[in-house]
């Protein structure tokens, strides 16, 4: 988003887009309603609203690890073993994943929880927790004062990575979606998101210090996650990694046939 919220073309862009900040599942819900023509949405979303087209160029992934995304268990509890798992309810697609990951893990039958974001209270109720985003990244840096404070040993896996493992395969999170109407400026749209990618792959140590600032994050653990972590080019490995993806949910019976164009 680099370009909509920095000079010298966050003006020219606030002429022809609005923007309304949310969660992704909240994104993916505006679009289906009809209240709003592009989103960020998680790919999950795509199979509930085929007719929704993905802009070229952009994407959220992970070619491995992502450290944003985190299944904690216990380890006293294998993950063949885990009977209940708090689930951030912030993320759609990651939850899609984890079910894909635990019926190949021989627990198809895990319940989930959804849980807001509190590492400790998700575990104060449920054998494992999935978390996601900031709070994800914030229990990587505690991990070993959560320890002394709790006496507990806890397992964290870093759930693209197990993904890839899995599968061979990147994590694909998210694309920007687009309403059909939305193809009369089709080029024009593409264009503009992709250039502000690229602004903001040129712009990561201006981002890292300006985040930094608005969250409980050191600016080097942002910087890293922003440059290491996060693959932002829907390039043809992505592609077929969302293939694979939603193949791999339609015959879990996590989501309905994707009918859509990749």
């Amino acid at each position: 988003m680099w370009d909509f919220e920095h000079p010298p073309l966050a003006g020219n862009l606030a002429a022809r887009y609005r923007i309304d900040w949310m969660l992704p599942s909240e994104c993916a819900d505006r679009l289906a309603a009809g209240t709003a023509d592009i989103g960020l949405v998680p790919i999950a979303a795509l199979a509930h609203n085929p007719e929704l087209l993905i802009v070229p160029g952009c994407t959220i992934a992970s070619r491995d690890y992502v450290r944003s995304l985190l299944l904690v268990r216990r380890a006293g509890r294998t993950l063949s073993d885990i009977r209940t798992l708090a689930a951030d309810t912030a993320s759609r697609t990651t939850i899609a994943y984890a079910r894909i990951m635990f019926q190949r893990w021989g627990n198809a039958a895990v319940e989930f929880l959804p849980a807001a974001a509190d590492l400790d209270a998700m575990l104060d109720r449920a054998d494992a927790a999935i978390v996601i985003g900031d709070p994800a990244l914030l229990a990587l840096e505690e991990r070993a004062n959560r320890r002394e404070r709790h006496e507990e040993e806890l397992v964290y896996h870093d759930i693209a990575h197990e993904w890839r493992t899995m599968t061979g395969l990147p994590f694909v999170s998210a694309v920007w979606a687009a309403r059909p109407d939305a193809q009369a400026n089709w080029d024009r749209l593409a264009a503009d998101f992709v250039s502000s990618r690229d602004h903001g792959l040129a712009n990561i140590e201006a981002l890292a210090a300006e985040w930094s600032n608005k969250l409980p994050l050191a600016e080097h653990t942002i910087r890293r996650y922003l440059s290491e972590n996060i693959h932002y080019i829907l390039d043809d490995e992505c592609v077929e990694g969302m293939r694979g993806f939603f193949r791999m949910a339609s015959e879990a019976g996590v989501l309905p046939d994707y009918k859509g164009e990749l």
